[in-house]
């Protein structure tokens, strides 16, 4: 199993449990890293996902290593807060380089041998944010929404060649996502009452989250499963807010997001 972005958070908890759990895991950490995993089982190794030449690096130290990859899970990811208006197209783009194109890296390194044995799994981690255009949030949201486009698209692809592909959609769980997420230096004063408010919403939901033990043992739910799901919420915000959206109309959705996150209309 290759786990990416496994030094904190929910790729740490992933790699543990399946380390435990009797999988042979490595798991990856950004180059020049101190935050390197210390892991029993889990077997470290750099990675730059928003590198063509990392990626390959890493994949081919793998299989010189294991000799296959039967499971990659995509954990790694960036967090980018600040209004939309505010944000730069390079921050923008940084942002689709790790959370979508990196992904896309990735399985592009490992498909072609799980292709030709028949037989792999790949688990992308998403986010709730993809079924919610939650503010402060909006190219993180669409970066996700990308990638589960994508997910969806991939899982019908491979399955007639024996590779299962899934896609998890957490909730708030209590990680760093925050703490290290990309933030705007050049802000907009029209934003900033209604920014201060999207913060809070987001950091009380997040040291209010759910333990990242807890989507672990769904990720080996999955790999375990002989016939795994495309999409599965982890959280249970993760598993009603999709219904909600579908269910409830637009207009009233709207007036709930509004709500949570503090926004009113200015004079």
């Amino acid at each position: 199993m290759l786990v990416t972005g496994a030094s904190s958070g929910l790729g740490e908890a992933i790699s543990h449990l399946l380390a435990q759990e009797g999988f042979r895991v490595f798991g990856t950490y950004l180059p020049g890293s101190l935050d390197i995993p210390v892991v029993t089982g889990v077997e470290p190794i750099e990675l730059d996902v928003d590198s063509e030449e990392s990626v390959e690096h890493c994949v081919d130290h793998v299989r010189s290593r294991a000799g296959r990859i039967d499971i990659l899970v995509n954990n790694a990811g960036i967090m980018q807060f600040g209004f939309a208006e505010e944000t730069t197209m390079e921050k923008a783009h940084a942002v689709f380089q790790t959370n979508f194109f990196g992904a896309v890296r990735m399985i592009n390194a490992v498909l072609p041998e799980m292709r030709s044995r028949r037989q792999g799994r790949i688990v992308n981690i998403g986010s709730l944010a993809a079924w919610v255009g939650e503010p402060g949030e909006a190219f993180y949201s669409a970066s996700k929404r990308s990638l589960a486009s994508y997910t969806e698209t991939l899982h019908h692809e491979v399955w007639p060649l024996g590779v299962h592909v899934s896609l998890v959609e957490p909730g708030a769980f209590k990680t760093g996502i925050l703490r290290a997420a990309l933030t705007n230096s050049n802000t907009i004063a029209d934003y900033d009452a209604s920014r201060e408010s999207a913060a809070k919403t987001l950091r009380v939901a997040l040291k209010r989250g759910h333990d990242p033990r807890r989507l672990a043992h769904l990720i080996l739910k999955i790999v375990d499963s002989p016939s795994p799901r495309l999409r599965y919420g982890a959280g249970l915000e993760a598993h009603l807010l999709p219904y909600l959206k579908v269910l409830v109309p637009q207009r009233l959705f709207d007036r709930i997001i509004r709500r949570a996150y503090g926004l009113t209309k200015k004079r």
